[in-house]
């Protein structure tokens, strides 16, 4: 059985360039929907959901194909931080998480081909530690442009890892789309990763 064809339902560079290092050749097809939260939602039931919308929204267009979608919010105090509206509001959510912990959550869904298709899903949490810094700092890490298409305004893998001092958990969770999350999703969905090809997994029982 030949693994059907990978679709990535994310604009994010960074979720593409993860899929690309391991070594799964794929298209992109971003998924438009709206991605406010629902009154009282949950982060975690948030980002899960937004996941599996994208996936389900894509996967429509895409049946034939494996269909993968992210979402990633950074949270302080219990309250989700996506991506800055302005440079005034990046500046705001970093003095907000300046020398203190803060926790990323990734959510993931991997529709599978077949009309309608059959989604998993789950969602990853990292706890990220923030170096003490000053509103000058912030500000100058806001004028590179970095932060400003990123939860959380910013971005661990660049500029953004010199606010950092401690990561507990998968880093790749903060960047957006969990290695670890995508292979259990693969496995779940009946297909094991073999470092660059995809196939289908042996469901035969061990003998006696």
């Amino acid at each position: 059985m030949t693994a059907p064809g990978l679709t990535l339902a994310s604009a994010s560079p960074r979720r593409s360039d993860i899929l690309t290092r391991l070594g799964l050749a794929h298209d992109v097809l971003a998924a438009d929907i709206d991605e406010d939260p629902l009154p009282g939602e949950r982060p975690g039931p948030h980002v899960e959901r937004l996941a599996r919308e994208k996936a389900a929204a894509v996967a429509a267009d895409r049946p034939d194909r494996l269909v993968l979608a992210g979402d990633t919010v950074v949270v302080a105090d219990d309250r989700i931080l996506g991506k800055p509206a302005d440079a005034d509001e990046a500046v705001a959510m970093l003095m907000r998480l300046s020398g203190r912990a803060h926790e990323v959550l990734s959510g993931l869904a991997l529709a599978l081909p077949g009309a309608p298709p059959a989604l998993v899903s789950r969602a990853d949490r990292t706890v990220v530690r923030f170096r003490d810094f000053d509103e000058r700092w912030a500000r100058a890490y806001v004028a590179t442009g970095e932060p400003m298409d990123k939860a959380g305004a910013y971005g661990i893998q660049g500029a953004g890892g010199a606010l950092v001092t401690a990561v507990e958990g998968d880093y790749t969770t903060v960047v957006g789309l969990s290695i670890a999350g995508l292979m259990e999703l693969l496995r779940e969905g009946g297909w094991d990763y073999r470092f660059g090809t995809l196939h289908p997994r042996d469901r035969r029982l061990p003998e006696d």
